[in-house]
């Protein structure tokens, strides 16, 4: 009985991100149904580039995409998450300028980073 007390006061101590669950998250060249279409490591001429993320255990929470390009957020992207398994994409119109290595960081509200992928670029 100690230890069943116990788990279940651990359980309540332990911040809504420790249950969350990002069990899918990736860069694809589009959306169809709410589900990525391919999953791309590299982009040559895809304009714009979207993110795809699933979200579970986190109903009520707020979560956002982070788009990065050297080290300098370029975008924010927030969602608020709806349901037990919530799916959510953003997409960024990359310039000319921008070729290199672009990240996305899916973070809650308190800047934890729950999932990160990086991608290389090229737009001609």
């Amino acid at each position: 009985m100690k230890k069943i007390l116990l788990t279940a006061l651990l359980c309540l101590a332990l911040p809504l991100t420790a249950w969350a669950e990002v069990p899918r998250h990736q860069f694809t060249r589009n959306i169809a149904d709410r589900e990525p279409v391919d999953q791309l490591t590299n982009a040559t001429n895809i304009n714009p580039l979207y993110y795809f993320t699933e979200i579970r255990n986190m109903t009520g929470a707020t979560v956002t995409h982070r788009w990065s390009y050297k080290n300098q957020v370029m975008a924010e992207v927030s969602f608020d998450i709806g349901g037990p398994r919530w799916r959510v994409y953003s997409s960024k119109e990359l310039l000319p300028e921008w070729d290199g290595i672009w990240k996305v960081e899916v973070i809650d509200k308190t800047g934890a980073i729950l999932a990160t992928d990086t991608i290389s670029v090229l737009i001609d």
